[in-house]
């Protein structure tokens, strides 16, 4: 099966998509009405809840099969192997998957790409309390030393365009199976990576033997550029001599790993998913939230659409408008801690980070502080 990370055009509509949430509940004032896009250091993924599966017209229930399958993959994405891999609980929380399709078409090679109602999905995952990631997925980029043998080392770039073109034949080819691997594992677990550029900024700070020995201090100097917090390294030697070595950042986190790039995407996805994924049976908390920097009417409207963006947002009001400041009530599932998390995905800078352990007795902070910087 191959998971589709971008919304399929040409589909057949079932019936009006409820993938959008809806209007929150606050009390908004007109000036509020201009709604603006944000940068953001997350990745948002528009086929979320979309996959291409096989389709053989010829059995009886084609369809039904088609659409078990794509669910199969999307549930993966959303919440995770433990729940596909209870065949019990699955078939316990979605009996008929059909009921959940809203759009669907027929691809090449006896395939069939098919588009579910998310917010329905997610409804249900919640209130059976399962664990639910949305789409506000950290960005996580990957540098790739390989030893392909005697004399060949290589740092596995986003394009071949630069290689020489008496190594071009030979080389786009293995570097493009490689590449597909970490891709397509990557997109079915719903985890957007990046390779680098290689241009001459990325090959002045990196080189292989500062991958290769683990001078990872280079690789993170030169990922600052990607804007990303999550990065990959792996050093791979293809002549099966010693196992494939994986480290992993995230902010202060590190981690390490041997084993197949499978193995170091999934591990990846797991720690993001940990961190970022809600249980359905996470309380609801409501969190003053402050967000300085707000000059115009175009700044209030982006955080309007910002905060709606935000899965773990429940709900907001505003409390107070202060000069440049915007004083909020926000319901957030799992409380303050998630939240901050997510608003610095979002883009939000944090003037004052809290910390992940509140101590033997934890209480949530008074309020976030966060600066908008669009």
């Amino acid at each position: 099966m191959r998971l589709v990370m971008a919304d399929p055009r040409d589909i057949i509509d079932l019936g009006e998509s409820r993938g959008n949430r809806p209007p929150m509940k606050s009390r908004l004032l007109a000036l509020l009405c201009v709604v603006i896009s944000l940068p953001a250091s997350a990745v948002e993924i528009p086929g979320l809840f979309t996959a291409e599966v096989p389709f053989d017209q010829s059995q009886r229930d084609a369809h039904a099969l088609a659409y078990e399958a794509a669910l199969a993959e999307v549930l993966l994405r959303v919440s995770g192997p433990e729940l596909v891999n209870d065949a019990d609980l699955y078939e316990a929380l979605f009996p008929d998957p059909e009921r959940y399709v809203v759009r669907f078409r027929q691809g090449s090679d006896e395939t069939l790409f098919v588009s579910f109602d998310g917010e329905a999905l997610t409804e249900a995952l919640r209130d059976s309390g399962q664990t639910v990631w949305g789409d506000d997925r950290p960005l996580t980029i990957v540098w790739l030393a390989v030893d392909w043998g005697p004399g060949e080392r290589q740092i596995l770039g986003a394009t071949d365009d630069l290689l020489d073109a008496a190594d071009a034949a030979t080389t786009i080819e293995r570097n493009g199976m490689l590449r597909d691997r970490v891709l397509s594992f990557a997109g079915r677990r719903g985890l957007p990576v990046v390779f680098p550029m290689l241009d001459s900024e990325d090959l002045a700070l990196v080189s292989f033997a500062d991958i290769w020995g683990g001078f990872d201090e280079q690789v993170l100097t030169a990922s600052r550029r990607y804007g990303v917090e999550s990065v990959l390294v792996g050093r791979i030697s293809m002549g099966g001599l010693e196992r494939d070595r994986w480290q992993y950042y995230f902010g202060p986190e590190q981690r390490f790993w041997t084993g197949e790039p499978e193995f170091a995407v999934m591990q990846v996805a797991d720690f993001l998913a940990a961190e970022f994924a809600i249980r359905g049976d996470a309380p609801v908390r409501t969190v003053r939230v402050n967000i300085s920097g707000i000059f115009t009417i175009e700044a209030y409207g982006g955080i309007q659409t910002l905060l709606n963006d935000v899965s773990v947002v429940d709900g907001y009001t505003i409390a107070e408008v202060d000069g440049d400041t915007l004083r909020l009530d926000v319901n957030a599932v799992g409380g303050a801690e998630r939240l901050a998390r997510a608003l610095r995905l979002a883009g939000l800078l944090e003037e004052e980070r809290i910390a992940s352990d509140f101590g033997a007795n934890p209480q949530p902070p008074a309020a976030l502080d966060f600066y908008y910087n669009p």
